[in-house]
Protein backbone atom coordinates (compact mmCIF):
# COMPACT_ATOMS: atom_id res chain seq x y z
CA UNK A 1 0.00 0.00 0.00
CA UNK A 2 1.31 3.47 -0.92
CA UNK A 3 2.07 5.81 1.95
CA UNK A 4 2.34 9.58 1.99
CA UNK A 5 5.91 10.80 1.57
CA UNK A 6 5.49 14.50 0.80
CA UNK A 7 2.79 16.76 2.19
CA UNK A 8 1.74 20.36 1.77
CA UNK A 9 -0.60 21.36 4.58
CA UNK A 10 -2.40 24.72 4.42
CA UNK A 11 0.70 26.11 2.74
CA UNK A 12 0.57 29.85 2.11
CA UNK A 13 3.30 32.13 0.82
CA UNK A 14 2.81 35.87 0.50
CA UNK A 15 5.79 37.87 -0.75
CA UNK A 16 6.18 40.97 1.37
CA UNK A 17 6.45 44.27 -0.43
CA UNK A 18 4.36 43.24 -3.41
CA UNK A 19 1.73 41.42 -1.31
CA UNK A 20 1.72 38.76 -4.01
CA UNK A 21 0.00 35.56 -2.87
CA UNK A 22 2.14 32.91 -4.57
CA UNK A 23 0.61 29.94 -2.73
CA UNK A 24 -2.82 30.08 -1.14
CA UNK A 25 -3.72 27.52 1.55
CA UNK A 26 -2.44 24.55 -0.47
CA UNK A 27 -3.06 21.09 0.97
CA UNK A 28 -1.94 18.03 -1.02
CA UNK A 29 -0.09 14.77 -0.50
CA UNK A 30 2.33 12.77 -2.65
CA UNK A 31 2.57 8.99 -2.33
CA UNK A 32 5.59 6.72 -2.53
CA UNK A 33 6.08 4.37 -5.44
CA UNK A 34 4.46 6.72 -7.94
CA UNK A 35 5.30 9.50 -10.35
CA UNK A 36 3.15 12.49 -9.43
CA UNK A 37 2.73 15.38 -11.84
CA UNK A 38 2.60 18.87 -10.30
CA UNK A 39 0.84 21.02 -12.87
CA UNK A 40 -0.42 24.57 -13.27
CA UNK A 41 -0.26 27.60 -15.56
CA UNK A 42 2.68 30.01 -15.42
CA UNK A 43 2.61 31.83 -12.10
CA UNK A 44 0.39 29.22 -10.47
CA UNK A 45 2.77 28.81 -7.51
CA UNK A 46 4.41 25.50 -8.42
CA UNK A 47 8.03 26.64 -8.07
CA UNK A 48 7.32 28.50 -4.84
CA UNK A 49 5.62 25.42 -3.41
CA UNK A 50 8.63 23.26 -4.29
CA UNK A 51 11.02 25.79 -2.79
CA UNK A 52 9.01 25.82 0.42
CA UNK A 53 9.17 22.02 0.45
CA UNK A 54 12.97 22.15 0.14
CA UNK A 55 13.36 24.90 2.76
CA UNK A 56 14.60 27.41 0.19
CA UNK A 57 11.65 29.72 0.86
CA UNK A 58 9.99 30.28 4.24
CA UNK A 59 6.20 29.85 4.19
CA UNK A 60 4.02 32.65 5.48
CA UNK A 61 1.89 29.97 7.12
CA UNK A 62 1.24 26.26 6.88
CA UNK A 63 3.76 23.46 6.62
CA UNK A 64 5.55 21.14 4.22
CA UNK A 65 6.92 17.77 5.23
CA UNK A 66 9.11 15.05 3.78
CA UNK A 67 8.73 11.67 5.46
CA UNK A 68 6.79 13.43 8.21
CA UNK A 69 9.33 16.15 9.05
CA UNK A 70 10.40 19.51 7.69
CA UNK A 71 13.33 19.39 5.25
CA UNK A 72 15.68 21.05 7.74
CA UNK A 73 14.96 18.24 10.23
CA UNK A 74 16.07 15.44 7.90
CA UNK A 75 19.08 13.62 9.30
CA UNK A 76 20.72 13.09 5.91
CA UNK A 77 18.93 15.30 3.36
CA UNK A 78 21.27 14.59 0.42
CA UNK A 79 20.60 10.88 0.69
CA UNK A 80 16.89 11.43 1.31
CA UNK A 81 15.89 14.04 -1.28
CA UNK A 82 17.31 14.73 -4.73
CA UNK A 83 16.17 17.98 -6.34
CA UNK A 84 16.37 19.52 -9.79
CA UNK A 85 15.11 23.10 -9.75
CA UNK A 86 17.27 24.52 -12.54
CA UNK A 87 20.30 23.55 -14.63
CA UNK A 88 22.76 26.10 -13.26
CA UNK A 89 23.95 24.41 -10.09
CA UNK A 90 27.47 23.62 -11.25
CA UNK A 91 30.73 25.33 -12.26
CA UNK A 92 31.01 25.89 -16.04
CA UNK A 93 34.80 25.69 -15.99
CA UNK A 94 34.83 22.17 -14.55
CA UNK A 95 33.97 18.89 -16.19
CA UNK A 96 30.81 16.97 -15.41
CA UNK A 97 32.81 14.48 -13.39
CA UNK A 98 34.63 17.22 -11.44
CA UNK A 99 31.37 18.96 -10.57
CA UNK A 100 29.95 15.70 -9.27
CA UNK A 101 33.14 15.01 -7.31
CA UNK A 102 32.88 18.33 -5.46
CA UNK A 103 29.32 17.64 -4.42
CA UNK A 104 30.05 14.01 -3.50
CA UNK A 105 33.01 15.03 -1.35
CA UNK A 106 31.04 17.73 0.46
CA UNK A 107 28.18 15.31 1.14
CA UNK A 108 30.49 12.42 2.07
CA UNK A 109 29.12 10.30 -0.75
CA UNK A 110 31.46 7.60 -2.14
CA UNK A 111 33.16 8.77 -5.34
CA UNK A 112 32.19 5.44 -6.90
CA UNK A 113 28.66 6.84 -7.15
CA UNK A 114 29.82 9.35 -9.77
CA UNK A 115 30.34 6.80 -12.53
CA UNK A 116 27.04 5.16 -11.67
CA UNK A 117 24.95 8.33 -12.01
CA UNK A 118 26.82 9.44 -15.13
CA UNK A 119 25.90 6.14 -16.76
CA UNK A 120 22.34 6.39 -15.44
CA UNK A 121 21.75 9.78 -17.11
CA UNK A 122 23.60 8.75 -20.28
CA UNK A 123 26.42 11.29 -20.00
CA UNK A 124 29.38 8.92 -20.12
CA UNK A 125 30.59 10.36 -23.41
CA UNK A 126 30.69 13.87 -21.94
CA UNK A 127 31.92 13.09 -18.43
CA UNK A 128 35.32 14.71 -18.99
CA UNK A 129 34.10 17.74 -20.92
CA UNK A 130 33.81 21.19 -19.37
CA UNK A 131 30.19 21.99 -18.71
CA UNK A 132 30.38 25.47 -20.24
CA UNK A 133 30.04 23.81 -23.63
CA UNK A 134 27.03 21.71 -22.64
CA UNK A 135 23.72 22.07 -24.44
CA UNK A 136 20.62 22.73 -22.32
CA UNK A 137 19.68 19.05 -22.59
CA UNK A 138 23.14 17.97 -21.37
CA UNK A 139 22.90 20.43 -18.48
CA UNK A 140 19.55 18.91 -17.55
CA UNK A 141 21.08 15.44 -17.55
CA UNK A 142 23.94 16.61 -15.33
CA UNK A 143 21.49 18.31 -12.97
CA UNK A 144 19.56 15.05 -12.76
CA UNK A 145 22.83 13.21 -12.04
CA UNK A 146 23.44 15.61 -9.16
CA UNK A 147 19.93 14.95 -7.83
CA UNK A 148 20.54 11.19 -8.01
CA UNK A 149 24.05 11.25 -6.52
CA UNK A 150 22.95 10.39 -2.99
CA UNK A 151 20.68 7.57 -4.21
CA UNK A 152 17.68 9.37 -2.65
CA UNK A 153 14.28 7.86 -2.00
CA UNK A 154 12.58 11.14 -2.97
CA UNK A 155 13.03 13.16 -6.17
CA UNK A 156 11.64 16.67 -6.64
CA UNK A 157 12.05 17.75 -10.26
CA UNK A 158 11.06 21.08 -11.80
CA UNK A 159 10.78 20.85 -15.62
CA UNK A 160 13.29 17.97 -15.93
CA UNK A 161 12.54 17.51 -19.66
CA UNK A 162 13.48 21.11 -20.48
CA UNK A 163 15.95 21.06 -23.39
CA UNK A 164 15.73 17.33 -24.03
CA UNK A 165 15.15 16.10 -27.58
CA UNK A 166 12.34 13.58 -28.29
CA UNK A 167 14.66 10.63 -27.64
CA UNK A 168 15.75 12.24 -24.38
CA UNK A 169 12.16 12.75 -23.29
CA UNK A 170 11.36 9.08 -23.91
CA UNK A 171 14.50 8.14 -21.97
CA UNK A 172 13.47 10.38 -19.05
CA UNK A 173 9.99 8.84 -18.98
CA UNK A 174 11.46 5.36 -18.67
CA UNK A 175 13.90 6.45 -15.96
CA UNK A 176 11.21 8.08 -13.82
CA UNK A 177 8.93 5.06 -14.12
CA UNK A 178 11.80 2.76 -13.19
CA UNK A 179 12.73 4.83 -10.13
CA UNK A 180 9.10 4.90 -8.98
CA UNK A 181 8.82 1.14 -9.44
CA UNK A 182 11.67 0.81 -6.92
CA UNK A 183 9.45 2.46 -4.32
CA UNK A 184 10.82 5.97 -4.63
CA UNK A 185 8.66 9.08 -4.54
CA UNK A 186 8.82 11.22 -7.69
CA UNK A 187 7.25 14.70 -7.83
CA UNK A 188 7.56 16.31 -11.27
CA UNK A 189 6.53 19.83 -12.23
CA UNK A 190 6.10 20.24 -15.98
CA UNK A 191 4.25 22.11 -18.72
CA UNK A 192 4.59 19.22 -21.18
CA UNK A 193 1.11 17.82 -20.64
CA UNK A 194 1.17 15.23 -23.42
CA UNK A 195 4.34 13.75 -21.98
CA UNK A 196 3.01 13.91 -18.43
CA UNK A 197 0.00 11.87 -19.54
CA UNK A 198 2.39 9.09 -20.56
CA UNK A 199 4.49 9.35 -17.41
CA UNK A 200 2.56 10.12 -14.24
CA UNK A 201 0.33 8.03 -11.99
CA UNK A 202 -1.16 10.88 -9.95
CA UNK A 203 -1.74 14.55 -10.71
CA UNK A 204 -1.88 17.69 -8.57
CA UNK A 205 -3.14 20.78 -10.40
CA UNK A 206 -2.95 24.27 -8.89
CA UNK A 207 -3.98 27.66 -10.22
CA UNK A 208 -3.31 31.08 -8.68
CA UNK A 209 -1.74 29.31 -5.74
CA UNK A 210 -4.82 27.24 -4.93
CA UNK A 211 -5.44 23.55 -5.29
CA UNK A 212 -7.68 22.72 -8.24
CA UNK A 213 -7.61 18.92 -8.03
CA UNK A 214 -5.46 16.08 -6.72
CA UNK A 215 -6.24 12.55 -7.89
CA UNK A 216 -5.05 9.69 -10.07
CA UNK A 217 -4.55 10.52 -13.73
CA UNK A 218 -7.21 7.96 -14.62
CA UNK A 219 -9.79 9.76 -12.51
CA UNK A 220 -8.80 13.21 -13.73
CA UNK A 221 -8.67 12.37 -17.40
CA UNK A 222 -11.55 9.88 -17.72
CA UNK A 223 -12.39 10.01 -21.45
CA UNK A 224 -10.25 13.05 -22.28
CA UNK A 225 -6.59 13.92 -22.62
CA UNK A 226 -4.64 15.44 -19.75
CA UNK A 227 -4.37 18.65 -21.77
CA UNK A 228 -8.15 18.82 -22.18
CA UNK A 229 -8.70 18.09 -18.49
CA UNK A 230 -6.08 20.64 -17.46
CA UNK A 231 -7.57 23.42 -19.59
CA UNK A 232 -11.11 22.69 -18.44
CA UNK A 233 -10.21 22.50 -14.76
CA UNK A 234 -7.97 25.55 -14.66
CA UNK A 235 -10.49 27.61 -16.63
CA UNK A 236 -13.23 26.67 -14.19
CA UNK A 237 -10.97 27.65 -11.29
CA UNK A 238 -10.44 31.22 -12.50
Amino acid sequence: MNTTTLEFKNLTKVYSGSNTIAVDNLTAAVAAGKVTGFLGPNGAGKSTSLRCLLNLVTPTSGTTTILGVNYRELVDPVRTVGALLDSRGFHPGLTAKQNLAIIATAAEIPLSQISEVIELVDLAGAANLRTKGFSLGMKQRLSLAIALLGDPEVLVLDEPANGLDPQGIVWLRGLLKKLASEGRTILVSSHQLSEMQNTVDDVIIINKGKLVVADSILEICADRTLEEAFLELTEAAK
